[in-house]
């Protein structure tokens, strides 16, 4: 990586108050760059507050499908590099609401972007999140996912991230030639997630003692896990390549995972023997063999051979330590708001 390349720079960051968002601002400002945030729900219950990283960006309190205000935030201070993260990512609330995941989703990047087309001279790079939900399902025969299979989205949420994935890319190709590549990762999990709903919050939150794991299937599903720490080295990594290469990045997607797929079932095993809790797993195996797995797509997973290739990268977390950091994160932050529980 460039050392010196972030020192300085001014980086917009939709999504700030995310637990990815917070963690590469974490990042960021550990490498000197100025970090400007866009923030719509101002929840002080966030990675960015409890780290106290407020104190040192620049929080901008609007929302994303506002244009002036996306125009006005790239010129008034001079953006550089843009990460887009911001989008309504659940997929209960899309089926429930999906004009809001429309509005946010689709329109909130399609406006983002026109406001850095229109201020093109200023932004050097700019890595739009998508997700590896936007390819559907195929069979477990043709995992991992590869950068050039179909989009087969089915539901509000997965189709939402699509289509701005497919208008990231008209920006970036041929029509616009704006520096912007395209990131689907596979599950991402680590310090600040602090949706419940997730797989390894909710464990760990229930192995600690705080709540009761109820199992939403046999646990059979096979995933693939990427911690936080390896997303942000790998967002940097992009950021700072694509203004030395626009030519050979600008328009590409980039699958990430870890290319060691596992069972939900072996996931919810490790958190609760890392927490010594081996007894209350036994009680939550014997009820995922009662259950059955409706709704869910049995096998997602890709692999990184191409950011490998670009960018020299591969995961430096292994499960295990991914784990074993987070569960030390969320005894620190659970204790101290042991009375939202």
């Amino acid at each position: 990586m460039n050392q010196k390349f972030w020192q300085g720079k001014n980086v917009f960051i939709t999504g700030i108050n995310g637990f990815i968002g917070g963690n590469l601002a974490k990042e960021l400002l550990r490498k000197g760059a100025n970090v400007f945030g866009l923030i719509r729900n101002h929840s002080l219950q966030t990675f960015l507050y409890f780290e106290s990283l407020e104190k040192e960006i620049v929080i901008i309190n609007g929302d994303l499908t506002d244009k002036e205000l996306m125009c006005r935030i790239i010129s008034e201070n001079n953006i550089d590099v843009v990460y887009h993260l911001a989008a309504q990512v659940e997929v209960g609330v899309g089926l429930k609401n999906p004009y809001l995941t429309f509005e946010t989703n689709i329109r909130g990047t399609y406006t983002l972007l026109e406001a850095m087309r229109i201020h093109s001279d200023l932004i050097e790079s700019a890595i739009f999140a998508s997700t590896d939900k936007v390819y559907g399902s195929y069979g477990a025969d043709q995992m991992p996912y590869r950068e050039d299979y179909q989009l087969l989205p089915k539901y509000p949420y997965d189709t939402s991230k699509a289509c701005a994935d497919m208008i990231a890319q008209i920006y970036a190709n041929e029509v616009f030639k704006m520096p912007i590549a395209i990131t689907r990762f596979s599950n991402i999990y680590g310090p600040g997630q602090l949706n419940f709903s997730a797989l390894v919050p909710d464990s760990i939150r229930s192995a600690l003692g705080f709540s009761k794991f109820i199992p939403r299937g046999d646990g059979s599903m096979i995933r693939d896990f990427l911690y936080v720490d390896d997303v942000v080295d790998l967002y940097m990594r992009i950021g700072e390549s694509i203004p030395s290469n626009p030519k050979k990045i600008s328009g590409e997607v980039f699958n990430a995972g870890t290319n060691e797929p596992i069972s939900v079932r072996n996931v919810v095993e490790s958190v609760y023997k890392l927490i010594g809790n081996e007894n209350d797993f036994e009680d939550i195996l014997n009820l995922m063999n009662e259950k059955k797995t409706v709704g869910e797509i049995q096998c997602q997973y890709m692999n990184y051979d191409k950011v490998s290739e670009y960018f020299g990268w591969s995961p430096s977390n292994s499960l295990p330590d991914g784990l074993a950091k987070s569960i030390e994160w969320y005894k620190k932050w659970l204790n101290k708001n042991v009375n939202d529980f």
